[in-house]
């Protein structure tokens, strides 16, 4: 008599092949999706050969269909609009977090000849470590 097993993927009993001793999925296709997908990550992870392979293919294909992403976002407007909503959220994640930076000197314009000493704008998130003191000679362009 044949004991039942819970599926690895959906956690729903079945009867295991007694051909295969180490079944761990059911036949549902989605299990056998997941198992094949687990089957090639580790794979991935523990065979270097099979990994070179993988990409060897990846960029053959990439190479083939060398517009296949541009194409694909100019379709599909469903991606384009949650990639932007996507990047909006990634740049306002980085906008809130302080800012630390070692030189940013902006380029001038105009100067007058004199001593300056050269203080970057700080703002609340920013800290600078640096100002920088420096005697300026006006050369005019004639």
């Amino acid at each position: 008599m044949h004991r039942t097993r819970r599926c690895a993927h959906c956690r729903c009993h079945f009867l295991p092949d007694p051909r295969v001793k180490t079944q761990r999925f059911c036949s549902n296709k989605a299990c056998q999706r997941a198992r094949k997908a687990q089957w090639q990550r580790d794979k991935l992870a523990t065979d270097p050969a099979y990994r070179a392979n993988q990409r060897d293919c990846q960029q053959s294909w990439q190479h083939q269909h060398p517009h296949y992403w541009r194409q694909y976002r100019h379709q599909r407007a469903d991606y384009r609009e949650r990639n932007r909503l996507l990047q909006q959220h990634r740049d306002h994640k980085r906008r809130i977090r302080p800012l630390a930076k070692m030189d940013v000197l902006e380029p001038v314009t105009f100067m007058q000849p004199g001593i300056y000493h050269l203080i970057p704008v700080v703002g609340p998130h920013l800290a600078k470590m640096e100002v920088l003191s420096q005697k300026c000679h006006v050369i005019p362009m004639t």
